[in-house]
C-alpha cells in the first residue's frame, strides 16, 4: 500500500493489479497493464541478447541500432 501511496504522491497512475488473496482489491487500470506487460517483455526478450544485454557498443547510435535490429528479429 505504501507503494502505491508513493507513487499516487508523484503523480504517477499505478498499474499495479492486488494478490488474488486480498479480500478488497485495488482498482488499476486493465489496459495500462497490458501495455506496460508488453513492454517488460519486450525488455526481457532483449535481454537474451548479449551484446544488447552486456551493451558491448560503445557508440550510442550503434547500440540503439543493434536494440532495432534485435527488436525486429524478435517481432519477425
Amino acid at each position: 500500500a505504501w507503494f502505491r501511496e508513493e507513487l499516487e504522491a508523484r503523480g504517477i497512475e499505478p498499474c499495479i493489479p492486488s494478490s488474488r488473496s486480498r479480500k478488497v482489491p485495488y482498482a488499476y487500470d486493465t489496459m495500462l497493464y497490458r501495455q506496460r506487460h508488453k513492454v517488460e517483455n519486450l525488455f526481457a526478450k532483449l535481454k537474451d541478447w548479449r551484446r544488447i544485454a552486456t551493451r558491448y557498443d560503445r557508440c550510442a547510435h550503434t547500440f540503439f541500432s543493434a536494440i532495432c535490429i534485435a527488436a525486429a528479429v524478435i517481432f519477425w
